[in-house]
Parts: C-alpha cells; sequence; structure tokens
C-alpha cells in the first residue's frame, strides 16, 4: 500500500519540482509556458490544459496560446470541453476562478469538471486564463484540485518578474559600458584623438578585432579614425573599400551586418567586397545621426561570431551618446577661417535651400508685419464707455406714508402719458372717508336742529365743525386721488424696481420711480483723462449698444466737459455726443455699451506702443 501511495505522488513531487524551478527560469517564454502548463495538469489530475488570452480593449477574441494533453484521440469529453472553453474563460476573466461541471449523459457521482484561474502578469492588462479538464471527479475533488492550481498560480508573474530584472541588470550593464565609454570620450580636446578614444573603446568593449570611424564629408564618408592604428594611408584600396562599405550603410540609413541575416532585403554588395578583399569574416555597419541626419559611420570587424540584434543595439546606443561630441570637436578642431566659411555655407544653406519652410515663412511673415508697424498708418479712435441720457426726467415720489399695494411696471419698461406706476393700499383712506363723511352729515343736521331751535350759539359750534368735517374729507379724498402714482409722460422706467417691495411701507417724499422721456436721447462718454486730449469737438465717432454689439451708429461730439470726475480709481472727462441719425425706438435711457471717437491718423506703431511709452516716461522722469 505504501508503495502504491508512492507512486501516486512521485508525478506531484515532479510537478512541484518543475514550478520550483520554472521561478527561477531564465529561458524564453515559448519554453515556460508549455512547461508550466504540464507541470500544473499533472498537479491537479487533468486530462486537458489549455491557456487562453485576451487582449484589452474588450472586443477582441481569446487567443489559444497553449494546449496540453498526455497524448491519445480526443474522446466526448475533451469535444465537449474544447466546445464550452470560450465561456469558460470569459466567465473565469470576470470571476478569477470557476469550477464548472460540464453535461455529459451517462455519468454518475464522479462525472467531469472544467476548472480555470485567471493568472495575473505584471504590467499588463491582457486577460489571461488557464482552464484544465478533470475526468471523473466529484465536485469535492474538483475544488481541492483548483486550490492546487492557485497555490502555484504565482509561478507565472515570478518567471516574469524574474525576466525583468535580469532584463534591467543587462540594460544597466550595457548603458553603464556606455557611459564608461562617453568619460573616455570626453576627456579628449581633439577630433582625432576622441574619434581614436571611441573606435579603441568600442573594439573592446564589443570584442572586435577592428572599429573604424569615417564621417560625411562634402557628399561622401571620409575615413577618420581605425582602432589601434595611429596612422594609416588614406588612399589605400582597403581605405576606399571601407569608406564605400560606410557609404552602403549610409545611403540606407539603417544597421547593416554581413553576412546578411536570412530574409533581409538590404544591399550589401560593397560590405561583401571588403569581406573578400581583407578577409573580414562579420561586419557590422551602424550610422552615426545627428539631429535626424546621418554625420558619419562605424564598421566593425570580427572573425568570432556574427553581430547579433543586441550588439548593433548596443553599438547603436553607444553611437548616439557619443555623435554630439564628436560632431563638436569636428566644428571646433580646425582654424577660424574654415568654422568661419562652415558656419557661413550653414546658415546661407538653411536660409535658400528647401529645409525648414515653415521658419522662413515665419520669418517673411514678421519681416513683413514689422514693416507694415512702421509704415502702415490707420485711424486712431478714442475708446471708451457711454450712457445713453435723456433730457427730460421726472422723479415720482411718494405723495404720503402708506404701503405699496400693486406695482404694473418694471424698470426699462416704456410707458405712456397718464400711465399707472404704483399704487399705495386705499383701505385706510376709504375708512377715514367714510368716517369724515359720516361726521360731516352728523354736525350739518346738529346745525339745522340749532337754527330750527333759535339757538344761535350751537349753531355756530356746529356749522364750524361741520366744516372741519368737510375739509377732512376733502383731505381723504384728495390722497385717495394721489394714491395712485402716474406717469407725467411717455417714456421708460429708468430707476425704481418697487416689485420686490409689495407691501412695505413707504415715506412721504420717498423717490420711488425716475422716468425718462425717449426724446430727444444724448450719449454721455466717460473719456479718460489719458485720452481726453485726443477728443475734439465736432469730432465723428460710432457707438455700439451692449445688447446690440453687432449695430454701429454715428455720432458727434458736442461738449467735452471742462472738469474731470473721479471714478473707479482713475478721472473720467464727460463728454456729450449726439446722434447724427433718427434714434431707433428701442432706444431707452440708461442703455450702456462702448464709444469710439475719431481722432485722427496714427502709425501702428504708435497706436501700439504710445501707452507702453508714456507709462515709461512717467515711470523714469527724475
Amino acid at each position: 500500500m505504501f508503495a502504491e501511495q508512492s507512486k501516486e505522488f512521485d508525478p506531484f513531487a515532479q510537478a512541484m519540482a518543475e514550478l520550483s524551478r520554472l521561478r527561477q527560469f531564465a529561458g524564453p517564454a515559448a519554453q515556460f509556458w508549455p512547461a508550466f502548463m504540464r507541470s500544473t495538469a499533472v498537479l491537479c489530475r487533468a486530462q486537458q490544459a489549455v491557456l487562453a488570452l485576451k487582449k484589452i480593449p474588450p472586443g477582441e477574441a481569446w487567443q489559444k496560446l497553449v494546449q496540453w494533453s498526455p497524448g491519445g484521440p480526443e474522446d466526448f469529453v475533451a469535444k465537449t470541453f474544447s466546445q464550452q472553453l470560450l465561456s469558460i474563460t470569459e466567465r473565469c476573466s470576470q470571476e478569477g476562478s470557476l469550477v464548472q461541471g460540464l453535461n455529459v449523459p451517462g455519468t454518475g457521482p464522479a462525472k467531469p469538471y472544467a476548472l480555470a484561474i485567471r493568472l495575473e502578469l505584471p504590467k499588463t492588462q491582457d486577460a489571461c486564463v488557464a482552464a484544465y479538464l478533470l475526468v471523473a471527479v466529484t465536485e469535492l475533488q474538483a475544488q481541492e484540485m483548483l486550490m492546487r492550481v492557485q497555490l502555484v498560480a504565482d509561478t507565472p508573474i515570478s518567471y516574469q518578474l524574474n525576466q525583468l530584472s535580469q532584463q534591467a541588470q543587462s540594460d544597466v550593464a550595457k548603458f553603464a559600458s556606455t557611459l564608461d565609454l562617453m568619460v573616455q570620450v570626453n576627456a579628449e580636446k581633439r577630433f582625432m584623438s576622441a574619434a581614436l578614444a571611441f573606435c579603441n573603446g568600442l573594439a573592446t568593449r564589443h570584442q572586435c578585432d577592428r572599429v573604424s570611424l569615417g564621417w560625411h564629408e562634402q557628399g561622401f564618408i571620409r575615413l577618420q579614425a581605425i582602432s589601434r592604428t595611429e596612422r594609416f594611408e588614406r588612399n589605400m584600396s582597403a581605405v576606399k573599400t571601407l569608406e564605400m562599405a560606410m557609404e552602403e550603410a549610409l545611403d540606407q540609413d539603417e544597421e547593416i551586418v554581413w553576412p546578411p541575416p536570412e530574409g533581409s532585403s538590404q544591399v550589401t554588395r560593397d560590405h561583401e567586397a571588403y569581406s573578400r578583399e581583407q578577409g573580414a569574416k562579420f561586419l557590422g555597419s551602424v550610422p552615426l545621426r545627428l539631429e535626424g541626419e546621418v554625420v558619419g559611420a562605424i564598421t566593425c570587424e570580427r572573425h568570432t561570431e556574427s553581430f547579433g540584434e543586441a550588439d548593433l543595439k548596443q553599438l547603436r546606443m553607444s553611437c548616439d551618446q557619443a555623435v554630439r561630441r564628436l560632431a563638436d570637436l569636428k566644428r571646433s578642431d580646425r582654424w577660424f577661417g574654415a568654422r568661419l566659411m562652415v558656419s557661413a555655407r550653414e546658415q546661407i544653406g538653411q536660409l535658400i535651400g528647401v529645409e525648414r519652410t515653415w521658419q522662413k515663412v515665419l520669418g517673411i511673415v514678421v519681416a513683413v508685419a514689422v514693416l507694415l508697424v512702421l509704415v502702415l498708418r490707420l485711424n486712431y479712435r478714442v475708446e471708451a464707455k457711454f450712457v445713453l441720457h435723456s433730457d427730460e426726467v421726472a422723479f415720482i415720489t411718494a405723495p404720503f406714508d402708506g404701503f405699496i399695494s400693486s406695482v404694473p411696471v418694471r424698470v426699462g419698461e416704456p410707458v405712456k402719458k397718464s400711465q399707472t406706476l404704483l399704487s399705495l393700499d386705499q383701505d385706510e383712506l376709504k375708512l377715514e372717508e367714510a368716517a369724515a363723511t359720516a361726521d360731516l352729515g352728523r354736525y350739518s343736521r346738529e346745525a339745522e336742529k340749532s337754527r330750527a331751535a333759535r339757538s344761535l350759539a350751537d349753531m355756530r359750534i356746529s356749522e364750524a365743525l361741520a366744516e372741519q368735517a368737510r375739509a377732512r374729507l376733502d383731505l381723504v379724498q384728495y390722497r385717495l386721488q394721489q394714491s395712485v402714482l402716474r406717469s407725467p409722460f411717455d417714456g421708460a422706467v429708468v430707476e425704481g424696481e418697487q416689485r420686490e417691495r409689495l407691501g412695505a411701507p413707504v415715506k412721504q417724499a420717498e423717490v420711488l420711480f425716475r422716468i425718462a422721456r425717449n426724446e430727444p436721447l444724448y450719449v454721455e462718454a466717460e473719456v479718460n483723462e489719458k485720452d481726453i486730449h485726443e477728443v475734439k469737438l465736432d469730432a465723428p465717432g460710432e457707438i455700439a449698444f451692449a445688447s446690440q454689439p453687432k449695430l454701429k451708429f454715428p455720432i458727434r461730439v458736442v461738449r467735452i466737459q471742462p472738469a474731470a470726475q473721479p471714478k473707479e480709481a482713475e478721472n473720467i472727462f464727460l463728454v456729450r455726443c449726439a446722434f447724427t441719425t433718427a434714434p431707433k425706438t428701442w432706444w431707452r435711457p440708461g442703455m450702456t455699451g462702448i464709444t469710439k471717437i475719431e481722432a485722427g491718423r496714427r502709425s501702428l506703431l504708435w497706436i501700439l506702443t504710445h501707452r507702453t511709452v508714456d507709462y515709461l516716461r512717467m515711470l523714469l522722469w527724475w
């Protein structure tokens, strides 16, 4: 019995050992995932295992990356599992894990189950699900198998984190090597010394037999330095062939490897010729780019191994780091006349060349703009705020103390002559009127009674009281008439919003409304004291109302107030302007807007800068 348990335990132990090894696995993913699915399938005693991946955003289809089975023909249960795989993976990606029985006819308590678990991967939003097929197990056993898989579900993330760590270490080592090379290059003060140090450093770090540097001059590559070589004859056949190989990389503007990799479409004829003549078994050429332009190239030679993608990447990074320093030394390491000629040639080439079109267009636009600013003369207009006023204004006041009963008008509404503006409460006045009427009748009857009784004194007293009651009645009736406030003429309500005061008390002589006639209207402009000297009598101008800014109406200056008035932390002068056209029916006193008054022709430069110039004159005056 112990032997049987040991035999049963061996596959489980082997699977756990394999998973432990996979956590530190350093190989490619194409080897990791099949081994992981096989080990987890053995761990949970699955008859089939599938790894599915779904790209984000949603809507992408599931892709089957790995499928494992112990072999043999596919039975009905496996086909059922394959048919339901899409729904299983979709549900698992949402829930995280699941155990789902398969509907297979003719099964007892132990039946097929599908279990699935979502695998978390670092730095990715893609959904990854591992699904397994269990045959002839109970639900409790299926749950136990799911727990086994969950215990080792962190293996992929451990593998990928290990891969990222190794890649980071490799990148740091490569970058450190490049920085060490740049220290050597930057230490040199002359171009040839820096180029030789660059070639020697590349040859040492990449185990190259020889590294050559060529520079682009007047349309051709000229060999500048060869590693571990102080001098060389530029007219040698080998040098010419090497320069042609570099030009081949420069013309195609990409890295070239000889022998070319399988499926490559690069032109490598000159590299082949150089390899045949010099016996260089492996070649690699990398262009040197500066600000998007190829300024040179390097060619590396080996006899031991070919240049792979990692080598080219490292060479490219070293070239990108060193090209700026080499270009600066190449420019400065020459006599003054040569530097001046090169700089002049570059500037003239940029000016008349086809490149930098937008910069040239911008320069032309700026030149034209400056010319227009200096030469162009425009009509200068003084800008100011204005208020529309009327010559005739009436103030409607409260005739006596009372309470507001109704207000049928609002501010801004047009009113007709005798139109009701406001009504005061009349209840108390009507009671007083009734009391005064009753007293008048009573005292009149008492006077008649005294006259009939020939009582002269009582008659006089009753007549006096009757006159007093009649005077009080006349006063009450007068107040009743005055309790309704009416407009004295046709116009518009410019002040006095009283609807919010319904039922509120008012005092005698309190101003309730301000009514202005619609005609005649005039413009009162508020001109700043900085601009008042530009405004002249009879000067034309235009106004635009805030309510109708698209409409412009002509005006003419008729009067300038001689004294300034303070307003909003500045001094203003009130300038009265008259309309030169008939007024519009929608104009109302109190309307505001902007007015612009003609002040003569000025240069565009003066218009744009006179404010700043005046400010500086006041600031710097001493």
